[in-house]
């Protein structure tokens, strides 16, 4: 009899949490489809809306890009080869991964604006592009990777490049297909960087500009808001295992 009630009340739990993550999604699909016209109203009455899209998904697919380069280099090199005080640079990483972004947007600032980059494209590339949270997951993923491996395609005569592309990053594809999921829906999602690094409100993202639809009427939120979901779970679907993987592999290390 207790087992059961602890089943239907874990049940329960789970139900309510289910819904209460759900339910802005659901409403946002109700709103959409009961309002087919908006549609119409969001690709080509609303241009806006298209070049924040696809300028956002340029921007995203750069960062994604650059820190999965810059998260695989790193992470072979703190997993595989000796380098002086490589544990208080892995100690580092972590910290400045675990300070909250608040933290860090004013070093950025200062340092993008002696660069001349403030303003621009680049001040939002930039410093996700450096980001030390995929360094440090592809240094846990290339850790359980054996060195065996590097071993024989070092005789067959690989160099650095083949290694890290056709040996480390295969063997360590669920690392990576995370960092690059995780990647792209933070970039994706980014909002305090483009207002604090770009003065020009009509550069910023998909992601600021959506908070101010709500003047344009409900029915553009609902059909911009739903479309820009649409990147984000494409990947998901496309990437759920090596995600699932990603994350069971955290959790082991």
């Amino acid at each position: 009899m207790k087992k059961t009630v602890r089943k239907w009340a874990g049940s329960s739990v789970i139900l309510l949490a289910a819904a209460a993550a759900l339910g802005p999604v659901l409403y946002l699909l109700w709103g959409c489809f009961s309002d087919p016209q908006g549609f119409w109203l969001t690709f080509l009455r609303t241009p806006e809306y298209l070049y924040k899209f696809w300028n956002s998904l340029g921007i995203c697919a750069v960062i994604t890009a650059g820190q999965l380069l810059v998260s695989c280099m790193g992470g072979l090199a703190l997993a595989k080869y000796p380098l002086p005080g490589k544990r208080f640079l892995i100690g580092a990483l972590v910290v400045v991964l675990l300070l909250p972004l608040q933290v860090t947007l004013m070093p950025s600032y200062l340092i993008l604006d002696r660069m001349g980059l403030l303003d621009t494209v680049w001040a939002l590339i930039l410093p996700a592009v450096f980001s030390p949270f995929g360094t440090i997951v592809m240094w846990m993923t290339f850790r359980g990777v054996p060195d065996s491996l590097m071993d024989a395609a070092q005789i067959d005569g690989a160099g650095v490049w083949a290694l890290l592309f056709q040996i480390m990053v295969p063997a360590g594809r669920s690392g990576a297909a995370s960092v690059l999921l995780l990647t792209f829906i933070d970039a994706w999602n980014m909002a305090e960087q483009p207002m604090v690094f770009l003065s020009d409100v009509s550069e910023y993202p998909l992601s600021v500009f959506l908070a101010s639809l709500g003047r344009e009427g409900f029915s553009l939120s609902f059909h911009s808001g739903l479309l820009s979901m649409l990147p984000a779970v494409l990947l998901l679907l496309a990437f759920r295992e090596e995600l699932v993987q990603g994350g069971g592999l955290l959790l082991e290390k």
